[in-house]
């Protein structure tokens, strides 16, 4: 095994865990990574348990992670082979997103499906078709604003997540900044990452 790839800090298990070495010389690069596309399990000393989930798929797309980047940062960083069928699984989980998208316009809050198929299987789902107002279309649905939240709760729970499109009703200034030093005198700022997300999230 060449040098390079064996003092790699991650180690992607065949159940979607992912381990942390934190001792290998790329250990920030490849915490950062993760913390774009799965959730932080537990973290003691020596190795950090990672889980990618449907939930953190979705949440990457939300902000613009895209599939390929995902396998190219698994592949570029992982100590051994990352098992094809964990890549083939969060393809599949990035594929749903964008299948569902909420938007508004003079008729109200909708709710559009791209798939025909999947549009008739979400408006027999009890709890899905309880949520929605109206069907107007093949693929498209009115929406009470009042039920915005629920409703997109229970389609992640059938796991389908809604791109949420219709944006947000603008709010009194809330004037603040950040701190660049702790309390106890050391350097504060957001990582790289975290200025990204947030900066995605304003821009949508």
């Amino acid at each position: 095994m060449p040098t390079a790839q064996y003092e790699n800090p991650l180690i992607v298990q065949s159940d979607l865990t992912v381990l942390v070495e934190v001792d290998s010389p790329a250990y920030v690069e490849g915490r950062d990574a993760l913390a774009r596309f799965a959730e932080l399990v537990k973290s003691p000393e020596h190795v950090h348990t990672y889980r990618i989930t449907p939930l953190s798929i979705w949440n990457a797309r939300a902000v613009g992670v895209t599939t390929e980047w995902i396998r190219d940062k698994l592949r570029g960083l992982s100590k051994y082979d990352v098992p094809r069928h964990v890549e083939i699984e969060i393809a599949d989980y990035a594929g749903r997103y964008g299948k569902l998208k909420l938007t508004r316009d003079h008729r109200g809050l909708l709710l559009g499906i791209s798939e025909a198929a999947l549009a008739e299987e979400l408006a027999r789902h009890r709890t899905v078709a309880s949520l929605l107002a109206r069907r107007i279309g093949p693929g498209e649905f009115l929406v009470d604003p009042a039920e915005r939240g629920r409703l997109k709760q229970a389609l992640i729970k059938v796991g389908y997540p809604v791109e949420d499109l219709a944006g947000y009703v603008e709010g009194e200034r809330l004037d603040m900044t950040l701190r660049t030093e702790t309390r106890g005198g050391l350097p504060f700022r957001l990582r790289g990452y975290q200025r990204e997300a947030a900066e995605t999230f304003y821009a949508a």
